[in-house]
């Protein structure tokens, strides 16, 4: 059976370059690798086949003659395929691979790793988180033992170059076709070993400790921000620079206020006969009390916006206002002169007819209507 041209098993012509046959033939192989491929024989066999194109057409002097002769110019010992000659499989896909397996040819031990980052919940009051507080917490952490420095190994030595690894931090390992690197089993990236561990961190150059730390918390913070502290996570292994502590806030749930965004809010009950002729009241807030006038005839959900009474955002921007929604409140507990003047008050209401309960009788009105409507 005749070969197919190199350039046709590729997808490119003649006038491609280097660097583009190198792409094609990347494309075609992971298609049809054989590990991708399992007892697929045409797949394999597609991939000989851009193998051997891919062999020829990087390599100039095989080139040249495949380009003048054909396949005839490759016949007397210039190469003829399989993976013999050429570039390796690490050139090749190098810079697919080199992200998982760490490159072909670089890599190498990198710089001292940073501890891990920690998030600590604060609970605070809603007084606190519109006016800032200083809290103190405790955060058990890993650091650096004191013993050995964060080095792990004991006073007086020294982590020694790893032997594995020569100090690189990874190690070449042949998987098929592929040459790939990995972190050394022995030093764990390291690239250093320790022989004689130090007896208090048992080699780990950390230590769990509790750290007592203060925290300034900023007016107007709400459930979700976060404060940062840097360098108070946890130590980096081998004396590496420590992550950094989040802060994550909680308020508390008020008895009284309930907070949205920078605009607080509060019921405020409301005995009847201030609600029908009006009157003055005593409300909270978080500066202390003030009056609120209540117009004659208030009802239940009408709501009084107390202006600059509500929270700074942390961020910026205007504060927010107290927005008190009253409630009527309906006696009880009521003695018999009060009932008798309930009723006396309930007959002159009886006289007033609509105009003195205007949503009461809107209501029987539409009930009317309703039932009405479900007759026809």
């Amino acid at each position: 059976m005749s070969k197919r041209d190199y350039y046709e098993v590729l997808g490119v012509d003649r006038s491609t370059s280097d660097q583009d046959v190198k792409k094609a033939y990347r494309r075609i192989a992971m298609k049809f690798h054989p590990d991708r491929n399992p007892d697929d024989k045409d797949a394999d066999a597609k991939f000989k086949e851009a193998t051997e194109a891919y062999d020829v057409l990087m390599n100039a002097e095989k080139r040249a003659a495949y380009d003048q002769f054909g396949h005839a110019g490759l016949e007397q010992g210039a190469g003829g395929g399989g993976f013999q000659g050429g570039s390796s499989f690490s050139d090749i896909f190098g810079d697919v691979f080199g992200d998982i397996f760490g490159g072909a040819g670089g890599g190498g031990r990198q710089g001292p790793q940073r501890g891990s980052d920690l998030r600590y919940t604060m609970e605070v009051s809603l007084e606190e988180a519109v006016r800032g507080a200083t809290r103190e917490i405790k955060v058990p952490t890993l650091q650096h033992c004191n013993t050995c420095d964060g080095s792990g190994a004991k006073p007086g030595t020294k982590p020694v170059t790893c032997g594995s690894c020569g100090g690189a931090g990874q190690v070449r390992m042949q998987q098929g076709f592929f040459q790939v690197q990995q972190t050394c089993p022995k030093c764990r990236g390291q690239g250093k070993t320790i022989s004689d561990p130090c007896r208090d961190c048992r080699g780990q150059g950390l230590l769990e400790k509790t750290k007592t730390l203060s925290v300034k918390v900023p007016p107007g913070v709400d459930t979700g921000d976060r404060i940062r502290l840097s360098g108070e996570g946890e130590a980096g292994p081998s004396g590496g620079p420590s992550g950094d502590l989040f802060v994550q806030i909680a308020v508390r749930q008020h008895n009284l206020f309930e907070r949205d965004g920078r605009n607080l809010y509060c019921e405020v009950p409301i005995n009847f006969v201030d609600a029908a002729l009006g009157g003055e009241l005593e409300v909270p807030t978080l500066d202390g009390k003030v009056k609120l006038k209540i117009p004659s005839e208030t009802q239940t959900g009408k709501m009084f916006r107390l202006r600059g009474k509500g929270v700074l955002p942390v961020r910026g921007g205007p504060i927010g206002d107290l927005m008190c929604r009253a409630v009527v409140e309906t006696p009880v507990n009521l003695s018999a002169q009060q009932k008798q003047l309930l009723q006396e008050f309930r007959s002159t209401l009886n006289e007033g007819g609509n105009r003195q309960s205007p949503r009461q009788s809107s209501w029987f009105e539409g009930v009317k209507s309703f039932f009405d409507g479900m007759t026809k």
